[in-house]
């Protein structure tokens, strides 16, 4: 019997422990699960995904020279080039046949001002002879003239008509002179206006060749655009149209593809805005691209963005976007896949610090439930930061023991009975 009595009250005072334990874990019939505030280092690591882009790009172009041209040589797209090499070449057959015909015009008009000089210097010699012919047709009847006080009435008379008719004509033919000196400058400068535009017309078409074969500008790879027009411009839905090639024709102005500036490269992200007050300008990033497994490269961030902006489909979170410079060689990515960023903030050798799911928003304040003899009770802190998993606060003690779920909320899983306890 008093075997049986000390075995029933051992697990009478095993089970008051047990109620007691339990007591420690329960409220209201709810288990909260809790811990405890510590002081110690903590590395504030920022961690986001982003997007690689380049800091320079040049737009592969059709050249504005008219109607279709057809392509005739084109790089694969991802092609790796280098400064000078050709990327894409139009077909060339109307502006060389510019060139020939504008070449031929240009012969034409040289050889057209060439025997309009040469006759308008035939020109100023008859009118050279026959000024000077004229001249001396009026100084002899002038001479005449002078003797009409030793001669007749009827004689001087025929004296005077002679010297005014000589004077006359000499007069008309300067005037003729002029006239046709005028005329032959006239039509020099029509010819050589009728030159100067075959020579632009030359110009354009060199020029025209010229572009119509586009070189890479600097080191870097080749990206194709669709071709929206490979079905006579209808396009149907799903239907994935396919990129450039040799033979395809396109309109001037139109964008072939892209070449890709691969030595400067950026990243741009999105941090959430309880991330935002731990980013900063010049601080360390380690990237790791995802579509090059091992490609670790290191960064710095370049900018953030002060202004916040909403996803449509992101639940309505805020975002700010930044900016972050990729340092070291940049040869084996390519701008447009994605890559993990760890940004490295601030780091703290004492700080006092709970569990990241232990901060609440208690009436607009951040606060944390602390446990007290009453049960849980909601105190306003001051997060100094946040990390991953823990944040860094102000405004509880030491060792305090917080709730890392809200003790009010009804969605809580139920605790189960305590051993002797009725259901």
């Amino acid at each position: 019997m008093k075997r049986w009595a000390a075995a029933g009250l051992a697990l009478a005072v095993i089970g008051a422990a047990t109620a007691l334990l339990w007591a420690r874990f329960a409220s209201n019939g709810r288990f909260i699960p809790t811990a405890h505030a510590q002081r110690g280092p903590v590395h504030v690591l920022v961690y986001a995904k982003g997007d690689l882009r380049a800091l320079r790009a040049v737009p592969l172009m059709v050249p504005p020279i008219g109607g279709l041209v057809t392509i005739v040589d084109l790089a694969p797209s991802g092609t790796a080039v280098k400064a000078g090499d050709l990327i894409v070449a139009f077909d060339p057959s109307e502006q060389e046949f510019a060139l020939e015909q504008a070449t031929f015009d240009l012969q034409l008009a040289d050889q057209e001002i060439a025997k309009a000089e040469a006759e308008a210097a035939a020109q100023a010699a008859d009118d050279e002879v026959s000024l000077l012919t004229a001249r001396f047709e009026v100084r002899r009847a002038e001479l005449d003239a002078s003797t009409n006080e030793l001669v007749g009435a009827i004689l001087a008379a025929q004296h005077k008509l002679l010297f005014d008719e000589a004077r006359d004509r000499l007069a008309q033919l300067e005037v003729d002179v002029n006239s046709r000196r005028d005329a032959a400058t006239s039509s020099q400068a029509v010819l050589r206006e009728r030159r100067m535009k075959a020579q632009v017309a030359l110009a354009v078409a060199r020029r025209n060749i010229e572009n119509l074969q586009i070189r890479a500008p600097f080191d870097g790879f080749v990206t194709l655009r669709m071709n929206t027009m490979a079905f006579g411009g209808v396009v149907f839905s799903g239907a994935v149209m396919p990129e450039y090639r040799v033979g395809d024709t396109a309109n001037p102005g139109q964008l072939v593809g892209d070449l890709i500036d691969t030595s400067r490269v950026e990243i741009t992200a999105k941090l959430p805005e309880y991330d935002r007050a731990n980013v900063a300008g010049g601080q360390d990033v380690r990237i790791s691209v995802d579509a090059v497994p091992g490609a670790d490269l290191q960064g710095k961030v370049r900018s953030v963005s002060g202004v916040a902006s909403r996803q449509m489909f992101g639940g309505g979170t805020r975002q700010y976007d930044i900016a972050i410079e990729v340092a070291g060689d940049t040869s084996r990515i390519r701008p447009g896949v994605s890559a993990a960023l760890a940004i490295a903030c601030q780091t703290f050798d004492d700080a006092l610090h709970v569990p990241r799911s232990a901060v609440f928003e208690v009436a607009g304040k951040r606060s944390v439930y602390v446990r007290t003899p009453a049960g849980f009770e909601a105190r306003e802190i001051k997060v100094v930061a946040f990390t991953e998993s823990v944040a860094v606060v102000d405004g509880i003690a030491t060792g305090a023991e917080v709730a890392l779920v809200n003790p009010n909320a009804a969605a809580h899983a139920t605790a189960p009975t305590a051993p002797g306890a009725s259901r």
